[in-house]
């Protein structure tokens, strides 16, 4: 998967080369000043280029690829970034990764504009993983049965224990693709279990629900409002959301923690 990101972005970075390149020396060029000291773009002229694309235009600045603005835009209650070039001739629409660290800027930018309130979220029902007293709370929406929650619940189990600063709030969202995922969410919601999650995650039985577990089917709704339609999907404490797995080094940068991953307990190939 990552050799396909990089080869993506190495196409994509390479045409935006060329095209920068070409934009960077005009006969009437900027002379010393930057590119962005010649080029202007109103939210009104972006919506106009966008048309049917955009229903709002949020917010627009200059991207960190060259002769690039980010336009961040809002279409049926969704918001994510566009890129329109200098030339205001093109749009492009697409993930765009930072090739020195491998960061995917786009993702980045739609988790900041779909933040979640995260006070919203009760946790009442939520199995804790790690520290009641950790500074650094992280929600997790997982399904009993989806494989990426099971692979992301053992990178959850090292951070909190390489940092005991981080605790986990797991939310059980079983999705319809999993038929049996809603009655084993409900048995695990009603005993409070980490290990009853742990032992779906290995394929083994689980015994009925003893309770009814409205708390679950809130969830289901709570999810469909805020956004969420996958698993795993992780909510920051700041309210960023982020779905699919995410490894123990990965996580613990995710919430500013300064511990560091041996390769021996980060490596899960």
């Amino acid at each position: 998967m990552w050799r396909g990101y990089t080869m993506k972005l190495l196409v994509t970075v390479v045409l935006l080369f060329c095209a920068s390149t070409v934009w960077a020396f005009p006969k009437d060029s900027c002379g010393e000043k930057t590119c962005i000291d010649c080029h202007t773009l109103s939210k009104e002229e972006a919506k106009y280029l966008l048309d049917k694309q955009a229903d709002k235009v949020l917010n627009i600045e200059p991207s960190q690829v060259q002769a690039l603005w980010v336009v961040e835009v809002e279409k049926k209650g969704k918001r994510y970034p566009v890129y329109i070039d200098f030339t205001k001739n093109f749009v492009m629409r697409g993930e765009v990764l930072r090739l020195k660290d491998g960061e995917n800027l786009t993702r980045e930018r739609i988790a900041s504009l779909n933040r979640i309130d995260v006070a919203t979220i009760p946790l009442a029902d939520a199995l804790l993983l790690g520290k009641a007293s950790a500074s650094k709370k992280i929600i997790v929406f997982t399904d009993p049965q989806c494989s990426y929650c099971k692979k992301l619940h053992a990178e959850m189990k090292k951070v909190v224990k390489l940092d005991p600063d981080v605790a986990f709030y797991i939310k059980m969202l079983p999705l319809n693709i999993h038929p049996e995922a809603y009655m084993i969410a409900k048995s695990i919601v009603c005993n409070r279990s980490v290990a009853m999650l742990e032992q779906s995650f290995a394929g083994r039985p689980v015994p009925p629900p003893v309770c009814r577990a409205e708390a679950v089917d809130q969830t289901i709704v709570l999810a469909r409002k805020s956004g969420i339609n996958s698993t795993p999907t992780v909510v920051l404490p700041d309210g960023r959301p982020f779905s699919g797995y995410r490894d123990a080094a990965t996580l613990l940068k995710m919430v500013g923690s300064k511990v560091q991953v041996p390769k021996e307990v980060g490596d899960t190939e």
